[in-house]
């Protein structure tokens, strides 16, 4: 008998690393969650029992003290797998619905070697993420995340702007328009591609590829290969550049991504799953997968509207003093924000003596500012970058302006998503919930969940924003139209819409960041409900907007955060139509393409009665000057549906109140 122990050892051995599958299915049946542990753990997705991707391994490597490395997730062991069903609600503040439903299945494999791994199945979408409890720290040379493409038939990709930097090939602003690449085509091998990424099966509807809960470890970049999609993530820099903003550049990389602890969980792994288009823009994992607010508090928080220096270049007219950089301009700014009710006050680049942020350029009085500010009801929000308030000390910086009465910070060019910086930005944002200070963040990556974290982040670049006009060449419309579907899924942005001269297909023309907007002045309009962003902005000159009181008035009307958001109709790509309701008044917005467009808005999600609307939307010559609409208001109700007619860029708003 002693002679065959050692082949039942070997065969057990064989038994134990062949792929054992475990599977979670979401609460309505459609999806199936399946991973296979082995020799490689791979997991795989099916939608109404057709697989649509497989073979997608999953694993982390980590650096062991004594030298050589470790791959959770190869030979994985399972010692135990535990489900469990969540059935509930979330409230949301500040966000683009009062309450968000939370239904999951779940399945944890706890692994022999002190982890796990979490899967959740959700009728939106199937997620993961590793789970350690290990005694020391940790150090992470690379987390295999891979997608395989065989079953896409095409994927909306926001690459690097411009490719790879000649110094910094994880450099990135993540604003980017998308690349449509059809099932087959080449993908870009000179830069990576930024989440979220869109992708459509061949039969089963939308994929939307995300992470979320990324605290303490580096965001993800996605190396776009013909069958394959791998992740790559940017390694901890060993050395800092400074730029004379005092901008983060980073000069040298190590060779491995994070440093952690070893107890803990690591960001997901989302894959959001949309059966239609109008599906996209209300998919709420990104949120749901967020750590919960880490502030207990959050009615000090306020949303709403902001006006802006920047894009229109610091320029007024007929005021009887010089427009600029200094206190009359800003004392300018806060009358008009409040004769339309705006919260906040943006003052931009240029107030503070660079690179001494706690020193204000001599022409422009920020304490001055902020008395005449709360005499209005009005406060103000300072820019600068991110690096020069952590080089000079984060809470000196915010005692400092909190003291004066400051409301919050616009921080900017972080440009990164290694762990040093993701780390720089949770700081900040703790210590700005800490002295009850709003942060609107520029140059960083999406949302993925930290809005969750903390509420007090109102807004989120890593959009294309339309201070991009000034770069030229571009096509803002459609990108309109397509980043509803994927970058917003992530979380708020600060699109920065308002633009009062629009002009029509080959007409915009920009002149010192004073210029006109693509597309129709409804369509700018319309921007306002369409575009989650708890910090609105209307980034036009106060003079313009101040010719324009009807407009404005219209626009300042429409809330920020929604107790309810709803999409009856739309295609990514083409044009998409917005409902949402706050405090029992519906606002509807829609945005088309450069095609001109009819639709008919199906107003089912009003509640009984009849409804008063007012409605904004393209004048009847306004494919040949975007500046020319209409108002009119008609009477509706939930069995009726509304014809708009949509010029080429342009779109329409509606105002529905209870008769």
């Amino acid at each position: 008998m002693k002679h065959c122990i050692p082949f039942l050892c070997l065969l057990l051995s064989v038994f134990s690393l062949q792929a054992k599958p475990y599977e979670v299915v979401s609460p309505s049946g459609r999806l199936a969650f399946r991973v296979d542990c082995g020799a490689k753990t791979t997991w795989s997705l099916a939608i109404d029992g057709v697989t649509v991707t497989s073979g997608n391994r999953l694993g982390m490597e980590l650096a062991l003290p004594g030298g050589g490395t470790q791959v959770l997730g190869d030979k994985a062991v399972v010692r135990r797998a535990v489900k469990s069903r969540v059935r509930g609600t979330v409230e949301a503040p500040l966000y683009r619905q009062k309450n968000v439903p939370e239904e999951y299945n779940a399945l944890t494999l706890q692994m022999k070697g002190g982890y796990a791994v979490e899967l959740r199945a959700y009728d939106e979408g199937v997620a993961y993420r590793f789970v350690t409890s290990l005694k020391d720290s940790l150090t992470v040379r690379n987390e295999i995340v891979e997608f395989h493409t065989s079953g896409i038939a095409d994927s909306y990709i926001p690459y690097q702007h411009g490719g790879f930097r000649s110094n910094d090939k994880y450099e990135c602003s993540f604003e980017s328009e998308y690349t449509v690449v059809k099932a087959g085509e080449a993908v870009r091998d000179n830069c990576y591609a930024f989440l979220p990424i869109l992708t459509r099966t061949a039969e089963k509807g939308n994929l939307l590829l995300m992470e979320a809960d990324i605290l303490d470890y580096p965001g993800m970049y996605v190396q776009t290969e013909a069958d394959c999609w791998s992740a790559v993530f940017p390694p901890i820099p060993n050395a800092f550049k400074y730029s004379w903003r005092y901008n983060q550049r980073r000069s040298d990389y190590s060779d491995i991504i994070a440093r952690t602890s070893g107890t803990r969980s690591f960001p997901w792994r989302i894959i959001g799953f949309a059966p239609e288009d109008k599906d996209l823009p209300v998919n709420n994992l990104s949120w749901l997968l967020g750590t919960p607010s880490r502030i207990e508090d959050t009615s000090w928080i306020t949303a709403g509207y902001s006006s802006w220096d920047w894009w229109n270049d610091f320029k007024l007219t007929g005021v009887d003093f010089a427009c600029g950089i200094n206190t009359a301009t800003y004392m300018h700014h806060i009358d008009f924000a409040a004769t339309y009710g705006l919260k906040y006050v943006i003052l931009d680049e240029g107030w503070y003596d660079a690179p001494n942020m706690l020193n204000p350029v001599p022409e422009v009085d920020i304490k001055a500012l902020c008395d005449y500010g709360a005499s209005k009801g009005v406060k103000l929000i300072l820019w600068g970058t991110g690096g020069l308030v952590d080089m000079l000390g984060i809470d000196k910086v915010f005692d400092h302006y909190k003291a004066m009465g400051v409301a919050g910070f616009k921080l900017d060019f972080f440009d990164g998503q290694d762990q040093l910086t993701v780390k720089q930005i949770t700081a900040l944002a703790q210590s700005a919930a800490d002295h009850q200070l709003v942060l609107d963040l520029h140059g960083m990556y999406k949302p993925a969940g930290l809005n969750r974290t903390f509420p007090n982040l109102l807004g989120f670049e890593g959009v294309y924003g339309e201070e991009n006009l000034s770069r030229g060449d571009l096509d803002m419309p459609l990108y309109d139209v397509t980043f509803p579907y994927i970058r917003q899924v992530s979380g708020p942005t600060d699109y920065t819409p308002g633009a009062m001269r629009s002009a029509a297909r080959g007409e915009c023309v920009r002149v010192a960041r004073a210029g006109a907007s693509q597309g129709t002045r409804s369509h700018q309009v319309a921007l306002y409900v369409v575009v989650d962003q708890p910090l609105g902005i209307l980034c036009d000159s106060p003079s313009l907007y101040e010719k324009e009181p009807v407009t404005t008035a219209y626009i300042a009307s429409i809330p920020t955060v929604f107790d309810k958001t709803v999409i009856p109709c739309g295609r990514v790509g083409e044009y998409i139509v917005t409902a949402r309701e706050k405090d029992g008044t519906w606002y509807l917005g829609g945005l088309t393409n450069w095609d001109a467009r009819d639709v008919n808005v199906d107003l089912s999600f009003l509640g009984e009665g009849n409804w008063k609307a007012v409605i904004y939307r393209d004048g009847a010559n306004a494919q040949h000057f975007g500046d020319d609409f209409i108002i009119s208001e008609t009477t509706v109700s939930a069995q009726s549906s509304l014809p708009m007619h949509m010029a080429p860029g342009g779109g329409f708003a509606v105002i529905f109140t209870k008769e």
